[in-house]
């Protein structure tokens, strides 16, 4: 599909499915060599990572530990500022280095806050894994360890992506089409 329609917003086909997974692939490579004798926890980031935590896990395909959390600061297409933890992590993690994977970061206003969290309750480090990252819309002071794609600031869906939770199980990413 080249277009689609959620809600009141139509989108375009911006990144193929194809592109998406050959980027995580290159990347959890990168992440298996960095981690090689380690025992780091993957800690995937609700809603919006389930499909990306899932891809890269099938690429990293070992014994690795994962459990999962939620933040939440979006509302439709804009953040509230306000983050929200709706599921904290339920494993020990004190003393481990964490890897955190996320869908995608943009203003980092949330990972920051959750990078801060968990050293703050004692993980020895954090590190930060996010498939699509939007440097132009940075707004506070962290940068990924690693990155899939490098996008613009376009809002967009699928691959776990959501506009009021609609539009996640798109195996494309769809950007919104400007009026």
């Amino acid at each position: 599909m080249n277009r689609i329609r959620l809600k009141d917003k139509d989108f375009e086909l911006f990144i193929p499915e194809a592109k998406i997974k050959a980027a995580i692939a290159a990347m959890a490579e990168t992440i298996r060599k960095d981690i090689e004798g380690t025992n780091p926890l993957f800690v995937s980031i609700l809603n919006g990572a389930f499909m990306f935590t899932s891809e890269l896990m099938c690429c990293l395909n070992d014994y690795y530990e994962i459990t999962f959390a939620r933040y939440s600061s979006y509302r439709g297409t804009n953040t509230q500022g306000i983050i929200r933890e709706v599921m904290p992590v339920q494993a020990d993690i004190k003393g481990r280095t964490l890897i955190l994977m996320e869908d995608i970061i943009d203003t980092g206003f949330t990972m920051q806050y959750v990078m801060n969290k968990f050293r703050d309750e004692g993980a020895a480090e954090v590190k930060l894994v996010t498939m699509l990252f939007k440097p132009g819309s940075l707004k506070c002071d962290i940068q990924p360890d690693y990155v899939g794609l490098e996008i613009p600031g376009d809002f967009i869906v699928g691959y776990g992506l959501d506009y009021d939770e609609l539009g996640r199980a798109y195996r494309d990413i769809y950007r919104v089409i400007q009026e």
